[in-house]
């Protein structure tokens, strides 16, 4: 869910050199992504529920700002889940470059969000086996390229590098870093089906931020060792570098490869975000139909149908444009996310708490400072792009408020809501820990 490789990374390299796309990409996990996953390591072994950072919140800050996490998160995938097809169809591209020609390349991006609409209706076993295979194969490139520029150094200097296409600033390549280093909440949202989770999520967030670090910095580090220039870079080029590195051969591997990492995260973030329509449903938020899951698979079938649709909608704007959006969305529902484990330390002091933010109330607060401030790069960042011939920036406040507009709108459905059904501050930690 969180990293595909490092693809990418390439406008980051591009646009800032190796020197600075390295600081960048080594400094991006301590304070972006080590907080965020103290803080998710924090909340999903006190709270391990259905639907995730949804419930957390719902609990810490009441079901107006519940509901307000839920609509950030699903607002951000419609331009998130755009951008894995984006990648398949530009990897794909390298090979047959006919398929950019008209509108073959949405044609191709429907069809992968087709195939993993279905997979998932397979059930959450089926995506976690097949993201662990693909996982396989998105690394192996890489590691080959790692293993094997070590004998190229300085043989590379000398390639003529495509012009320069695309200009990524200091803003651009810092949201950029920022995308490839976020999503460790969405991981949540499953809890039902992980097996211990209280002890399993904070274990699994600590590690797999340093992995996935690893995984951007070993790739570029050993192609600046060939002397290859940086303007070289740019979306897509992997499989190009590949190529002056290995061969016909790695270059096929690492096309092979772009288009796996765009679909294996794509299929396995299916998976998380069909879930919150799910839990809004079940707690009056959404019409009762989003509750129905598959009689065999336990898969939420309506809600996942109705997300594909709306993923749907936004293939074809660009890469910069559908990123810029994406942060400033989920950047929104992650403020929330820090607020609601400050707001639960104090509101509930006494609930049981296996791991915990270190430093105390202190601590919980602190933890969010860097996320928020690197967050205040995406609102300045979105001035500078155009969504459907609106301001980026207004067209992302514009998303904001029609969460609140959202809410009212679906109070009669509360209303409804069953008498059985538990109040946020009445959800027990008993009744967390058997979810």
């Amino acid at each position: 869910m969180v990293s595909g490789g490092a693809y990418g990374t390439e406008d980051i390299v591009h646009g800032w050199g190796y020197e600075r796309a390295l600081v960048i990409l080594a400094l991006t996990p301590l304070v972006w992504s080590y907080p965020t996953a103290l803080m998710i390591g924090e909340l999903s072994s006190a709270l391990p529920a259905e639907g995730g950072f949804y419930a957390w919140v719902r609990e810490g800050l009441g079901s107006f700002w519940g509901f307000q996490e839920a609509w950030l998160s699903l607002a951000a995938s419609i331009f998130d889940m755009a951008i894995y097809p984006t990648l398949f169809v530009a990897y794909l591209e390298r090979v047959a470059p006919w398929v950019g020609v008209g509108h073959r390349g949405i044609v191709i991006g429907l069809l992968m969000i087709l195939a993993c609409t279905v997979l998932n209706l397979a059930g959450i076993h089926t995506v976690g086996i097949t993201s662990f295979w693909l996982f396989l194969v998105i690394s192996g490139p890489f590691a080959l390229i790692v293993l094997i520029a070590p004998f190229k150094t300085g043989t590379l200097a000398h390639v003529a590098s495509a012009p320069v296409t695309t200009t990524v600033g200091l803003l651009g390549g810092t949201l950029v870093a920022m995308w490839n280093y976020m999503g460790w909440d969405n991981a949540s949202t499953i809890a039902r089906g992980v097996e211990r989770p209280e002890r399993t999520y904070p274990r699994a967030m600590i590690i797999s931020v340093t992995l996935v670090a690893l995984t951007y910095l070993l790739p570029v580090s050993a192609v600046w060792m060939t002397g290859l220039p940086s303007s070289a870079f740019e979306t897509g080029s992997w499989a190009t570098v590949a190529g002056l590195v290995g061969g016909p051969w790695l270059r096929a591997l690492l096309v092979l490869g772009g288009m796996v990492s765009g679909f294996g995260i794509f299929n396995a973030l299916v998976m998380s975000y069909s879930r919150l329509p799910l839990a809004m449903a079940q707690d009056g938020m959404l019409p009762r139909i989003f509750t129905r899951v598959h009689p065999k698979t336990k898969a939420p079938w309506v809600a996942i149908l109705a997300c594909a649709a709306g993923w749907a909608l936004c293939l074809g704007l660009g890469f910069e444009s559908l990123v810029t959006l994406d942060i400033m969305l989920y950047g929104a529902s992650l403020v929330l996310e820090f607020a609601a484990l400050v707001a639960l330390r104090v509101r509930r002091p006494e609930m049981p708490r296996p791991f915990r933010v270190p430093g105390g109330l202190a601590g919980a607060i602190l933890v969010g400072v860097f996320p928020t401030f690197l967050l205040t790069f995406s609102l300045i960042r979105s001035q500078h792009e155009t969504i459907f011939g609106m301001n980026g920036l207004h067209f992302g406040l514009l998303a904001i408020v029609a969460g609140f507009a959202a809410y009212y709108a679906t109070a009669p459905l509360r209303r409804r809501r069953p008498a059985q059904a538990a109040q946020p501050d009445q959800i027990t930690r008993s009744e967390s820990a058997d979810v």
